[in-house]
């Protein structure tokens, strides 16, 4: 990804035309467009392909089983065009290794998920961020997924993954503080319904866009 607005659209609606629509109007307000089950499922695998004609796409499928099937699932996204991929580390480093292998095939990157944004991380995610991305590290992850809604988890995973990428969710309608991830350490912020479900959407990008700090 270059990085221009410093921000990711996660399009978390259900049709594919107001996907195409949406994903359309916004195109040039953010970096990468992420969408994940809830619209592939609904609009099918060739959404993928019509929005990476026209903006980067990030597969949000946090994938996470056996090597073979994460091998399999990678494939499919990233073949259908997604120039990356989002990943969970808790299966073991076999399970990551083949998502990977199966990213740096196609020329795509592999995000590594440390911590969620919700409250329900806390309880497990939390305690094993730091594992997970040190798993990411070996792998040779071209970054992670780490909370807007904790900044000082920002900083930590930091610390560990060194000039990899961060890509922050939680901006918007979870409460995260856009400046405070930056200045925490992310590269990236992560926006959906604050945007998406806005009346005007490219306004709503607008004013995100004024509310972050100089790059």
């Amino acid at each position: 990804m270059k990085k221009k607005t410093r921000l990711i659209l996660a399009l978390d609606v259900t049709t594919r035309e107001q996907a195409l629509s949406l994903a359309l109007q916004l195109k040039d307000y953010f970096d990468a467009i992420k969408i994940g089950y809830p619209l592939i499922l609904s609009a099918g695998l060739g959404i993928v392909t019509e929005i990476s004609a026209f903006a980067p796409v990030i597969a949000d499928l946090k994938v996470a089983d056996i090597p073979n099937t994460n091998r399999l699932i990678c494939q499919a996204v990233l073949g259908a065009g997604a120039g990356g991929i989002i990943a969970q580390a808790f299966p073991g480093k076999d399970s990551l290794q083949a998502c990977a292998k199966s990213a740096a095939a196609h020329g795509a990157d592999l995000f590594v998920v440390t911590e969620m944004s919700h409250p329900g991380a806390e309880l497990f995610m939390a305690p094993l961020a730091e594992n997970m991305a040190r798993l990411a590290v070996e792998v040779g992850a071209a970054g992670v997924v780490a909370p807007a809604t904790r900044p000082e988890r920002i900083k930590l995973i930091r610390s560990i993954i060194g000039e990899r990428i961060i890509i922050s969710p939680g901006v918007g309608a979870q409460g995260g503080s856009a400046g405070a991830a930056l200045e925490a350490g992310a590269d990236y912020l992560i926006v959906g319904r604050s945007v998406y479900e806005a009346e005007d959407p490219v306004v709503s990008a607008k004013k995100v866009l004024a509310l972050l700090p100089p790059a």
